[in-house]
C-alpha cells in the first residue's frame, strides 16, 4: 500500500508531504484545485514520461518519492530477477533535472522506466473512465474469470508446458527446414561421399606415390649412376674398396707404436666396414633397378585421381579431402537419420500436448464452473449501483488450439436493459455503466485475490443518490481488503472514508501554489457540508454532512 508521498517543485507544488493509511481514503477539492496535479505526480514517480514542463522552477529539479509497504504483495522474486534490494517499505523517487534529464530509483538503486512500469503494475492501479476499455480486453475478461475459478497455479503449470511446447515446435521446424534443404543436396552429396569413400584416401600415400612415380621415370639414370658408382667402388686397380683394403693394411703396421697411429687405424676400420656396406648395398640397388610400365601407370592413374579429386573440392592435400569426406558423410548422414530425429521430436511434441491438454481442461473446467458465480456476483453488485435489468451472457468456449492461457476462448457479453440483445461491452454499454461495472469487476477481484492499491479517480461521474451510497459501500468493503483511494465530488462517498484529504489552491506573494492536507473530524464536517450545499454553509448541510459521517 502507499505509506507517502512527497512531491517537491511539481507544476503548482512547490512542496508537499501526506502520510496515507490503510483501508478507504478519500480525496475531496473544488474542480480546478489540482487532484490531477497529484496523479500527474503519482504517474511521474511510477513510470510516466517526464518533461521540463512539469517543473514549477525550471532551475531547480522536480523530485516525487512515494513509499510504499510491499510485504504482502509476494514481490521478493521480482525484485531479484531485476537485481534490486528487497525492502519491505520500498522507496520509489522520481528526479528531473533542470536539464530534461530523468532519473529513477528503487531503494536508491537506479532503474530503468521499463522496470518502473513493471513494478507500478505490481502496487498501484489508478482506475478511472478511461480504463474501463480495458473491460472489452479479453486478457482481462480472462483474469477476471479465472480469479474466481482459483486457476493461478494450475495457469502456471500451464505456461511453463507451453513454453516447452513452443520451444520444441521451433526445434522441429528447425529440422524440418534442414532436412528440406539438406534432401536438395542429398543425391549431389552422397555421389561425392560415395567418391571419395570409393577413393580410400589415405593421408601420407601422395608425397609416396610421387617420389615412387619419380623414381620409375628416371630409371635409366639411375642405373647408370648406380652402375656407375659400384665400379669407382669395386675396381681392382683403383676401385675405393681396394684402396680402403690397402690403407688399412698400412696403418695397422704401425698402430702398435703409438696410440696416436692406433686411433687412426681403428678410424680406417671403420670407414672400411662402411664402405663395404654401401658397396653391398649398391650391388642390391644396382640389381633391383627395373622398370615397369605396369606399375608406372597404375601410379600415375592414382595420382591423377588424387589430383582431380583436390581440384574438384578446391582443396591442396589429402588431409584436406578427407576433412571434406567427413563433412560429406555428416551431410548424407543427417538426411538418412533426419526422420528419426523428426520422429523423436514428434513423440516429444505429443508428449507435451497431452500434459497440457490435461491441464487446459481442468482449467475450462473451473471457469465453466466459476462462470455462473461470477455472473450472479456482477448482476446483484450492478443492480444495487442502480442497473436492475444488467444481464451478463459469458460462455468459455473450448478449442483444439493452444493459447497462453489454456485452449478457450472467452465470449464476454452484456445487456443493459430488460430484453435487450447481448453485446460486446464497448458496443453496448455507456461510460456511466462501464464505470459501474469496472467497480463491481474490482470488488469481485478483491475478494479472490491480492489487489495492489487501487485509486479511483471520480469513478462516481454521472451518478447520484442512492447509487452512489452504494458506489460508497462497494469501496468500503473493498477497503477491508486492500487500500482504496477515491478522488470524488460526492459527499456520500466522501464521508464513507477512513481518512479524508483535501486539495486545495492558494496565493503566497502573488504566486498560486497546490496543496494537499488530511482533514480533522470537524475540518471533514465543514468540507462536507460544502460539498452539500456550496461555500454558503448551512446549517442544515452541516447536519446533513454530520449524519453523513455518522
Amino acid at each position: 500500500m502507499l505509506t507517502q508521498l512527497s512531491i517537491n517543485n511539481y507544476a503548482l507544488i512547490d512542496h508537499l508531504s501526506i502520510d496515507f493509511s490503510s483501508g478507504l481514503s478519500i480525496i475531496t477539492g473544488e474542480t480546478g484545485a489540482g487532484k490531477s496535479i497529484l496523479l500527474g505526480a503519482l504517474g511521474l514517480v511510477l513510470g510516466n514520461r517526464a518533461d521540463l514542463s512539469s517543473l514549477k522552477d525550471t532551475a531547480t529539479k522536480c523530485v516525487v518519492e512515494a513509499k510504499v509497504a510491499i510485504l504482502n504483495y509476494d514481490l521478493k522474486d521480482f525484485f531479484n530477477a531485476v537485481d534490486l534490494d528487497y525492502e519491505a517499505e520500498t522507496i520509489i523517487r522520481r528526479e528531473i533535472l533542470p536539464s530534461g534529464k530523468s532519473r529513477a530509483f528503487v531503494n536508491d538503486t537506479p532503474v530503468t522506466l521499463a522496470v518502473l512500469n513493471e513494478l507500478r503494475s505490481k502496487l498501484i492501479d489508478v482506475h478511472s473512465q478511461h480504463q474501463t476499455m480495458q473491460l472489452s480486453d479479453a486478457k482481462f475478461q480472462f483474469d477476471i474469470l479465472d480469479a474466481l475459478a482459483k486457476n493461478t497455479s494450475r495457469l502456471v503449470t500451464y505456461q511453463t508446458d507451453f513454453m516447452q511446447l513452443a520451444l520444441l515446435r521451433k526445434e522441429l521446424l528447425v529440422i524440418e527446414t534442414s532436412q528440406k534443404e539438406a534432401n536438395q543436396q542429398y543425391d549431389y552429396n552422397l555421389h561425392l561421399f560415395t567418391e571419395l569413400e570409393e577413393a580410400a584416401i589415405k593421408v601420407s600415400e601422395q608425397a609416396a606415390l610421387e617420389e615412387k612415380l619419380d623414381k620409375l621415370n628416371n630409371i635409366e639414370d639411375i642405373k647408370l649412376n648406380l652402375s656407375e658408382s659400384l665400379a669407382l667402388s669395386i675396381n681392382e686397380e683403383v676401385g675405393i674398396q681396394n684402396s680402403l683394403s690397402s690403407l688399412v693394411f698400412k696403418i695397422s703396421k704401425i698402430a702398435s707404436f703409438s696410440k696416436e697411429y692406433l686411433a687412426l687405424a681403428d678410424r680406417v676400420t671403420s670407414v672400411k666396414i662402411e664402405m663395404d656396406d654401401i658397396v653391398s648395398e649398391l650391388e642390391s640397388a644396382n640389381e633391383n633397378v627395373s622398370f615397369d610400365p605396369e606399375e608406372a601407370e597404375k601410379i600415375n592413374d592414382r595420382l591423377q585421381l588424387l589430383y582431380n579429386l583436390q581440384k574438384k573440392h578446391y582443396v591442396n592435400s589429402n588431409e584436406e579431402l578427407l576433412i571434406v569426406y567427413e563433412e560429406l558423410s555428416d551431410k548424407v548422414r543427417q538426411v538418412e537419420s533426419a526422420e528419426s530425429d523428426l520422429h523423436q521430436k514428434r513423440l516429444e511434441i505429443e508428449a507435451v500436448s497431452k500434459k497440457l491438454d490435461h491441464v487446459a481442461e481442468k482449467i475450462s473446467k473451473a471457469r465453466t464452473v466459476a462462470i455462473p458465480k461470477l455472473t450472479k456476483a456482477l448482476e446483484f453488485l450492478l443492480s444495487d449501483l442502480g442497473m436492475g435489468n444488467a444481464r451478463f451472457s459469458i460462455k468459455a468456449i473450448a478449442t483444439s488450439s493452444y493459447f497462453t492461457n489454456g485452449k478457450d476462448t472467452l465470449e464476454f457479453l452484456f445487456s443493459a436493459n430488460k430484453g435487450g440483445n447481448f453485446g460486446e461491452l464497448k458496443k453496448v454499454a455507456s461510460g456511466g455503466e462501464l464505470s459501474r461495472i469496472m467497480l463491481s469487476v474490482k470488488k469481485v477481484l478483491s475478494e479472490n485475490i491480492q489487489l495492489p492499491t487501487i485509486i479511483f479517480d471520480e469513478i462516481d461521474t454521472g451518478v447520484s443518490g442512492e447509487v452512489s451510497n452504494k458506489i460508497a459501500a462497494i469501496m468500503q468493503q473493498m477497503s477491508s481488503n486492500m487500500q482504496v483511494i477515491a478522488i470524488t465530488h460526492l459527499p456520500q462517498i466522501a464521508a464513507k472514508g477512513s481518512s479524508h484529504y483535501k486539495v486545495y489552491k492558494e496565493e503566497i506573494n502573488g504566486i498560486t501554489t497546490t496543496n494537499l492536507k488530511q482533514l480533522s473530524a470537524e475540518e471533514r464536517i465543514i468540507e462536507i457540508a460544502e460539498m452539500l450545499s456550496g461555500k454558503e454553509i448551512s446549517d442544515t448541510a452541516l447536519t446533513h454532512a454530520k449524519e453523513l459521517l455518522n
